[in-house]
């Protein structure tokens, strides 16, 4: 039976850390693992300890290149995806996944969807020898993301809302 706390592990490609925080389990399905984190969380961000000030849903697909955070008001993105490697799971209580910088967002009230973070990206990239795969991999996911976010595709039209409601 998997643990009700995950902890969540982000590293960037270098290993260090990125964000590290615990979050509840909230359900698994064909999409993947749906986790809450609710505000107040002790959390580590850019290596730094930090609390969580505004809660939000994490949904870790099964096997894709990015997570997505689900926010509330006030936080200006509704949706929040990290490009990130696949998820590998430690004893079903411990998610790894390393950020590769960029994101896709969409904003709360305007619905814009936009791509962020590619000079961070093209500066790991040389600077982290990310693989041609690795690059590859990461481009088709922002790319999908782009279009998904803004087409009314499920789980990010409105599905993940009860799933934040849990946290709010």
């Amino acid at each position: 039976m998997p643990s009700d706390v995950v902890r969540v592990i982000y590293r960037k490609y270098d290993g260090r850390a990125h964000r590290d925080y615990p979050a509840r389990r909230l359900a698994t399905d064909d999409l993947g693992v749906w986790l809450g984190v609710p505000a107040g969380t002790e959390s580590i961000y850019h290596g730094q300890p930090s609390v969580e000030q505004i809660p939000f849903v994490l949904l870790v697909p099964h096997h894709a290149w990015w997570t997505c955070m689900f926010n509330p008001p006030p936080r200006t993105s509704e949706v929040y995806c990290d490009i990130a490697t696949p998820a590998r799971w430690e004893d079903d209580d411990t998610v790894h996944l390393f950020d590769l910088d960029l994101d896709v967002v969409r904003r709360r009230g305007t619905g814009l969807v936009e791509l962020r973070d590619e000079d961070e990206f093209a500066e790991h990239r040389e600077q982290f020898g990310y693989p041609d795969d690795l690059v590859a991999e990461a481009e088709t996911a922002s790319r999908w993301l782009l279009g998904v976010l803004g087409d009314g595709s499920e789980p990010f039209a409105t599905a993940y809302r009860k799933w934040l409601a849990l946290v709010v």
